[in-house]
């Protein structure tokens, strides 16, 4: 399965800098559960995804594993890479980044990432060079 790419960001969205479809969400109360932020600054297509990953989070408990939320938003190129990140159009975060860096093994529980793959994400922890604090929005196509 292909991976939502910085061109077809480019395709939706346009350019970065621009910050079109950015919203800043006040996170419903009822997902303020550990350390999911009050408010998250990210694109409009990550409202409903978001929330559902929240809301399994908390419904099966894994909440509990969410040690640091670590960011959406943040225009910039891939590490190591040449192209954009996709956290420049604020469709990828970052969480528990201490314990699960690029290129080492995850520690994220199946469990804890199924909540966020069965709600329209790709996990970076199943890449050839394990990123197992990322979660991005699934490809487009």
């Amino acid at each position: 399965m292909a991976l939502l790419t910085s061109t077809e960001c480019v395709s939706r969205y346009g350019a970065a800098y621009k910050e079109s479809n950015m919203v800043l969400w006040d996170v419903p109360s009822e997902l303020e559960i550990g350390v999911i932020p009050k408010r998250i600054y990210c694109n409009k297509d990550m409202l409903i995804p978001l929330t559902l990953a929240f809301k399994a989070l908390i419904s099966t408990g894994y909440v509990k594993e969410l040690k640091t939320f670590d960011g959406c938003f943040n225009i910039r190129q891939k590490r190591g890479g040449v192209t954009q990140s996709l956290h420049s159009w604020g469709v990828a975060i970052d969480v528990n980044a201490a314990w699960n860096g690029l290129g080492k093994t995850p520690t994220l529980s199946q469990g804890f990432v199924k909540c966020f793959t069965d709600n329209g994400f790709d996990w970076g922890g199943h890449w050839n060079k394990p990123d197992g604090m990322h979660f991005q929005l699934k490809s487009f196509k």
